[in-house]
This record gives structure tokens, C-alpha cells and sequence, in this order.
């Protein structure tokens, strides 16, 4: 197939046509042909984004919570457990359809209707972006300044709040997130097969360095640890909340799973990358924050904390790009590819995969991304309280394509405006599925967000999930045509 034809695709006989407004060669659902991720794809997916700077900073702060090794791990497999079913169902979506996730959106929103929900994720991706990237920039900062005393002085002044050397690290890494995004989702993917390696052994020589450090003692608690109920609320709590950290993932999964080549890809890369790989990870947790508590009885809040620590500058440096390079992979997967996705959708004629790519490093750095991270408020009401409305929309698309549809997709359908096809409900807008996102979502952002709701705070995400789930069941049109029409007609390489 030419490159005109990949821009201009026929349809199946008696398919109403494609708008250019829908589809696009980015939008297009990917040829099987086409598709080259296989378990180990999705494995380094999983491999280098449990392990970035932000969970550790979460699962350290299980241990200052009071639970001790042993919940720590309960809590992780339970997580695991949940978030391989969740994850797995989502992957699926994606290997079956070919599509994106505004363009898987618009089965049970309407092709019109999808801007709603691939603009909350794509809202949530950019800003995080912004923060990921600052983060890294940080501990290249202090390498450059162990490295080079000299440069401490750039370290000070403030101009938007950062400093020079700061600026200049961020905007560094910020290009060499653009460049690589700029090569498309294969670039990515490479990009994850080097990292995730790298990740990997750092973090393990890491325990192994602090355990033996430490004379092979660990703590298994911060010396007043929880016990009994209080104990277990803390586990379901930490689990819930796990979980609601890959509430941005169990959406836009379909997003690299729709190059997976099968779905046995997706169920032994999520097998190796969920479950195990994450009980790994919550033995490293339990070994730094162990050895840590041995030595000096000091809880840290983060792997930087320790590798600040390494005596030997060679370590120290091998150490800090790891992070660094698994920040920058955490970044491109979790916070780049959805909004770029999201920003097509929005303006088909005017952005591709690259283009987007740009405009949403350009919004992430706007936004001044470290005065957003050192406000409190910020980060808690508006990341928290938009975090919450990714649950409702999961439970929206999820009731929509299995409970209801069965998985039976007319792909096709997904790319036309035509008023009679089977996406364009009431003006490319279903009002059953906004009826039931908005108030879910409603409840879900006040439990989220109200003090006195605070003990369920960490179940929001769920509840919304759930309740949507449940509302749009009740209220979906179940005597709409459902019809299983694969999307290879008009598919494209999106590769």
C-alpha cells in the first residue's frame, strides 16, 4: 500500500465513509501486519514504570504510615492481583481494535462525545510531564554539581522560580524527551528495551549495596507498627491506592497494546511486568527502607535519598543517570504518548504524532512544572481531584464494550460521521454515557477531595469506577445494532 492510500483508506463495501475530522494516519487502527510488540515490549513498559522515582517515594511512605514488611507486600500483591485483571481486559481492547484511546473512547461515548474523556487523560499527562521532568532535572542538577563544585553557583537565583543550572537541566531533558517522541511510538519502544535493563539492575545493586551496608540487618518496621484492623485498613488502603495511581494507565493501555502481535504478548508481558516484577519491587522498598531504619533510624522518602549517600563519585554517577534515564522512560510512556493521542484528536487537520508531541512539551513547560509540584494545594486538589474522574470514565468504556457490546466493535463506524452509523448517537454525543459519568464522577471527586470523607478518600477511584459502571448499564441503549467489523480496511501502520 502507497503512502496515498495509507492517507486516503477505502472503506468496505456499504460502510459509510471515513471524516478527515475522525481519522487520521495517527487515529488509524494499526495493521496486524504492522504490529511488533511482544511480551518483552510489554514487560519493559511495566518494568520501567513500576520502578520510577514516584512510586518509590509511595511505597517508602508505607513504612513512616506504620506498616511494617509484611503488609508492605500484602498490599503490593493484592495491587498486583487487581491490576493484572484491569490491565489485561484493557490491553485486550486495544489488541482487538487497532485504535487508540480517543478512538476507543468513542464506542460508548460517541465519536464526538470521545474529546471528553481523551482531554481529562491527556490534561492529567501533561502536567505530570511537567513534574516528571523537573524531577529528573533535579538529580541531574545535584550530579552536575557533585561532579563539578564549580556550578553551584548556577544552583542559586531564581528566574520563574527555578534557577540557571535548573533551567538548564530541565531543558535538556525536556529536548531529549521532544527528540525522542519525535521518531514515533518504535523510537519509544526501543528507548524501553534499554532502559528497562538498566532500571532494573541499578535499583537491585542498590538493595543489595544497602543491605550489606547495613551488615545484612533490616527493620521490618519503623519500631511502632500497625496491628490487627487498623493494620489491614492500611493494606486495602495502600492497594486502593496503588491502583489509583495506574488509574491513567488502565485507560490509554490500548495505546501500546494495540501493536501488541497476540494477546498471549499482553498476558505473559503483564504476568512478568505486574505481578512479579512489582513483588520485586516491594522487596526492594522493603530492603531500602530496612537497611535504611538499621542504620541510622532515619525513613527515607525516596531512592535519591540514598544514592546522595554513595561514597564513590564513579557509583554516584552510574546511579544518577539510571534514575534519570528511568524517569525520562516513566515520562515518555505514562505522561507523553496520551496527550500527544488526545491532541490529535482534538485537532486532526492541523496536528500528527509529532507535531502534538510538541505543542505538549511546550504546555509542559508553561506551566512552570516545580512551582506546580511545591504547592501542596495544587497537587492535591487539581491532580487529585481530576485523577478522580478517571475512574468514572473507566467504568463508562469498560460496561460499554464488554458487559454490553460483549467486545463486538464495528471499527469502521468509529471514523464516520455519517447520522445513521453506530458511534454517532445524538450529534456524535451519547447523553446516556454523560449521564452516567457526571454524577459518578461528581461523587467521586467529594470523596476524593472532603476532608471528612478522608478514610475513603484512597477508594475514590473505585467508587466512581464501580458506580458508573453500574448507572450506565442501567441507562445504555441496549437496542442499538451491535456488529463485530475488524478495522482492517481502512487500517493503517502507525508505526
Amino acid at each position: 500500500m502507497t503512502a496515498l492510500e495509507d492517507r486516503h483508506p477505502a472503506t468496505r463495501t456499504g460502510e459509510p465513509a471515513t471524516s478527515p475530522e475522525l481519522y487520521t494516519y495517527d487515529l488509524a487502527p494499526t495493521r496486524r501486519e504492522g504490529r511488533r510488540w511482544g511480551a518483552y515490549n510489554v514487560f519493559t513498559l511495566w518494568a520501567n514504570d513500576v520502578h520510577s522515582l514516584g512510586n518509590y517515594a509511595f511505597a517508602l511512605g508505607l513504612f513512616a504510615l506504620g506498616l511494617n514488611v509484611w503488609g508492605i507486600l500484602a498490599a503490593f500483591a493484592l495491587a498486583s492481583v487487581l491490576l493484572f485483571l484491569l490491565l489485561t481486559l484493557s490491553g485486550f481492547m486495544g489488541h482487538k481494535t487497532g485504535v487508540p484511546f480517543p478512538v476507543m473512547s468513542r464506542i460508548a461515548f460517541g465519536v464526538r462525545g470521545a474529546k471528553i474523556p481523551a482531554a481529562v487523560r491527556g490534561l492529567v499527562a501533561i502536567t505530570w510531564f511537567g513534574i516528571q521532568t523537573y524531577l529528573a532535572s533535579a538529580v541531574l542538577s545535584a550530579l552536575l554539581v557533585a561532579l563539578f563544585p564549580s556550578l553551584a553557583s548556577l544552583d542559586s537565583g531564581s528566574l520563574l522560580g527555578q534557577s540557571t543550572l535548573g533551567w538548564i537541566t530541565f531543558l535538556a531533558l525536556w529536548g531529549l524527551q521532544v527528540l525522542i517522541v519525535s521518531y514515533g511510538m518504535q523510537m519509544i519502544r526501543r528507548y524501553m528495551a534499554f532502559a528497562a535493563p538498566t532500571t532494573l539492575l541499578t535499583m537491585c545493586a542498590l538493595a543489595v549495596w544497602m543491605f550489606v551496608r547495613a551488615d545484612g540487618s533490616i527493620s521490618l518496621s519503623d519500631g511502632d507498627p500497625l496491628t490487627g484492623g487498623a493494620m489491614w485498613l492500611q493494606v486495602l488502603q495502600a492497594a486502593a491506592l496503588w491502583v489509583v495511581v495506574y488509574g491513567t494507565f488502565v485507560l490509554n493501555f490500548c495505546d501500546f497494546t494495540r501493536s501488541a502481535r497476540s494477546r498471549g504478548s499482553i498476558v505473559r508481558g503483564n504476568v512478568i511486568g505486574i505481578p512479579l516484577n512489582m513483588l520485586f519491587f516491594a522487596g526492594i522498598v522493603a530492603v531500602l527502607s530496612g537497611a535504611q531504619f538499621s542504620l541510622d533510624g532515619r525513613i527515607i522518602t525516596s531512592p535519591t535519598d540514598i544514592v546522595r549517600t554513595i561514597p564513590n563519585l564513579v557509583l554516584l554517577t552510574a546511579a544518577s543517570l539510571a534514575l534519570i534515564a528511568l524517569t525520562v522512560a516513566v515520562n515518555l510512556l505514562a505522561n507523553f504518548v496520551a496527550p500527544i493521542y488526545a491532541l490529535v484528536n482534538l485537532f486532526p487537520r492541523r496536528l500528527d504524532f509529532r507535531r502534538a508531541g510538541l505543542v505538549s512539551a511546550v504546555l509542559g513547560l508553561v506551566i512552570t512544572p516545580w512551582n506546580l509540584y511545591n504547592s501542596p494545594v495544587v497537587v492535591n486538589y487539581f491532580l487529585g481531584g481530576l485523577g478522580a474522574l478517571l475512574g468514572p470514565l473507566f467504568g463508562v468504556i469498560m460496561a460499554d464494550y464488554w458487559l454490553l457490546r460483549r467486545a463486538r466493535v464495528n471499527v469502521p463506524a468509529l471514523y464516520t460521521d455519517d447520522a445513521g452509523a453506530e458511534y454517532h448517537y445524538r450529534r456524535g454525543y451519547n447523553p446516556r454515557a454523560v449521564a452516567a459519568f457526571l454524577p459518578s464522577a461528581g461523587l467521586a471527586v467529594v470523596v476524593a477531595l472532603v476532608p471528612v470523607f478522608h478514610a475513603a478518600a484512597g477508594f475514590s477511584w473505585f467508587i466512581g469506577a464501580l458506580l458508573a459502571a453500574v448507572l450506565y448499564t442501567a441507562v445504555a441503549d441496549r437496542a442499538a445494532p451491535v456488529r463485530d467489523v475488524d478495522g482492517e480496511s481502512i487500517a493503517v501502520a502507525a508505526e
